[in-house]
Parts: structure tokens; C-alpha cells; sequence
């Protein structure tokens, strides 16, 4: 049976930091109000960069630290909500040309919101393991302050911009284990960016309403979300036969401490195999993910073999989590190389 496996990850910040400071003399808001509701206490901003160039750069990252060549790609899927283009081409397309992949690779976006990288691991695996394709590239990325409105307390405080990428490869060593994902439509104008699309034409009335920006009922989209992703990571373990304490690291999409907090809680999972990260970068969407998992590698914690469980709850709605084993080189060892 043929198996796949996440063998790296990496990432990339715009060097731009909008603290809660920053914001206080945007809206009316403060750092203690922010932190308080959400933990967050600055978010990146990328400024003369396209979701594509961020990306781009994640993508470069993985892909060398994969040990492959850019010839030996043969896939490539970006996750994402704010493409660079409204119809075409792709943002999976531009990167593809930037990375100077082969032509005629398979490249396409999805778009499932903050759940994207979920979503993303399930396709790969399954374009991996059908036989289909060797090596795919996965991206996450998003330049979410161009759909924020930085006149909306209620959302400009939570989002930022970054991206993260992985490799998924045909292997017979620390594979993903399980994915799953799941939807639910009719809870769509919860979380919502109206305007632009066919349902509602980009024009002087869009415009003047600010239908082109993020809303949110913030309130039902956190009751709906502690719920489903407690539900889902239990549902996860249980199918697998795995403990919480079997898990070495949980990487949750990072969109609030508090719904992390109460999944965290639920699994009865000590701080120390919590990854966090919403308080320096906040709500990167599909990035989020990737994001968290770099962190941590870098920072020497996540190893090869690691356990992981991730998840993620986001615009749609979606939602979906993950179980696998970390199938990539370890940091220092990838760093010792280099430098040698």
C-alpha cells in the first residue's frame, strides 16, 4: 500500500509588525482589550508584496529543505482566500512560473478558508497515495489586509498576513496517518466577504458599502467553532485508536487563544505540546497552520517522527483535522549542512 508523507515545511513573514498600539490609533480598541479576547498582540503586514511573492518564498524554503529537486515537483496546490487575481490565472500558477517549476505541472488553488492546510494534506495525500503523483507542494498563503477593513474594530484586530508550505511525498516512513474534513454552508454569512463575486458585482454600491471587506458575527463563529473542533479532534483520535497522550505536538489553526484554550482543555493536553502563535502573528487563515508547524520546527521541537494532531475551523463553514507523523530532516541537522 502506498504511503505519503509531509517531509518538510517552511515559512515566510513580511517584515512589517502591526502591534495592538498600532491599531489604537486606528479604531477604538486597546492592547488589554485585544489580548484579553483573543491573545493576539501583533500580526504581519506585507506591503509591496502579492499573495503570490509571499508564497513564493515559503515555497522555495520547503522545497529545498524537502532534499528534492524543482524538477521532482510534480503538483502544486495553493490555499487561499485572497488570490492575487479575482478569476485568473491561479495563484498555484504564479507561483509555479516563480519557482521556475516544470511546465505542464498540475497547479491549482483551493479555497476553504482557515481550514485550507487540512484540506490541502488531504488532497496531496491523496494525489500520493492513489499513485497519481510523487511529490506535491502545498501552500498556504494569504495577504489578509487586503480584505480587512481597518475602520471594523471587530475584525481589523485579528488578521495578518504570512505563508507556509509543505512537501508531501511518496514514502514508506512517518506518513500521515488520517485527514479529515467536513462543511457546513449553511452558516456561510457568518463569516463572509460579500462583495466582488457574481453575487454581488464589484460596483459603486459594493464599494460604498465596503462589501469588498471581511465580516464577521464574531460571537456565533467562536460558539460554533469550540464545538465543532472538539467534537472533531475527539472523533479523530477515537477512529484511530490514538490517546491525547500519544500526541507529541497539537497545532491548531491559530485563530483565537481562547477557542485553542477550550480544544486544548477538552484533550486535557499540557501547555507544553501546545503550539501557539496567534500572539505574534495572528489570524493568517491558511497560512495559520503551516505557519505554527515552521515555528515550532525551527525552533527544534517538532522532529522527525513527531506526532502530530492539527485543526482548523474557518469561513464556509469548514473545518477538518489531521493526524500524522512528521516526515521531514531535522532543523539542526538541515542547518548543520548548510553551514558546512
Amino acid at each position: 500500500m502506498r504511503k505519503a508523507s509531509l517531509i518538510s515545511i517552511a515559512s515566510y513573514l513580511p517584515e512589517r509588525i502591526l502591534t495592538n498600539a498600532d491599531l489604537e490609533n486606528l479604531v477604538e480598541t486597546s492592547d488589554e482589550w485585544i489580548v484579553k479576547r483573543t491573545g493576539i498582540k501583533e500580526r504581519r503586514i506585507a506591503q509591496d508584496e502579492a499573495t503570490s511573492d509571499i508564497a513564493t518564498k515559503a515555497a522555495r524554503l520547503a522545497i529545498e529543505r524537502s532534499g528534492l529537486r524543482s524538477d521532482e515537483i510534480d503538483a502544486l496546490i495553493c490555499a487561499t482566500i485572497t488570490p492575487d487575481h479575482f478569476c485568473m490565472p491561479s495563484t498555484a500558477c504564479k507561483i509555479a512560473a516563480n519557482l521556475g517549476l516544470n511546465t505542464g505541472i498540475t497547479a491549482f488553488d483551493i479555497s476553504a478558508a482557515c481550514t485550507g492546510f487540512i484540506y490541502l494534506l488531504e488532497l496531496a495525500n491523496s494525489l500520493v497515495t492513489s499513485g497519481a503523483k510523487k511529490n506535491v507542494l502545498i501552500v498556504g498563503a494569504e495577504k489578509l489586509s487586503s480584505i480587512v477593513d481597518y475602520t471594523d474594530r471587530s475584525t481589523c484586530i485579528l488578521f495578518g498576513d504570512g505563508a507556509g508550505a509543505g512537501v508531501v511525498s511518496l514514502s514508506d516512513e512517518n506518513e500521515i496517518i488520517d485527514v479529515h474534513t467536513a462543511s457546513d454552508g449553511r452558516f456561510g454569512d457568518l463569516l463572509i466577504t460579500p462583495g466582488q463575486g457574481s453575487a454581488c458585482v464589484a460596483d459603486e454600491n459594493m464599494l460604498k458599502n465596503r462589501q469588498n471587506f471581511i465580516k464577521m458575527n464574531g460571537n456565533e463563529v467562536f460558539k460554533i467553532a469550540v464545538s465543532t473542533l472538539t467534537k472533531d479532534v475527539v472523533e479523530i483520535l477515537e477512529k484511530n485508536k490514538i490517546s491525547s497522550d500519544e500526541i507529541d505536538f497539537f497545532i491548531p489553526h491559530q485563530a483565537n487563544f481562547r477557542i485553542i484554550d477550550a480544544v486544548k482543555q477538552r484533550l486535557k493536553l499540557p501547555d507544553e505540546k501546545c503550539v501557539l502563535t496567534v500572539q505574534k502573528y495572528g489570524n493568517t487563515s491558511s497560512a495559520s497552520i503551516p505557519m505554527a508547524l515552521n515555528d515550532a520546527y525551527e525552533n527544534g521541537r517538532i522532529k522527525n517522527g513527531s506526532l502530530l494532531l492539527l485543526d482548523a475551523f474557518g469561513g464556509g463553514f469548514t473545518w477538518g483535522s489531521a493526524l500524522l507523523r512528521f516526515g521531514g530532516v531535522d532543523f539542526d541537522k538541515i542547518s548543520n549542512a548548510i553551514k558546512s
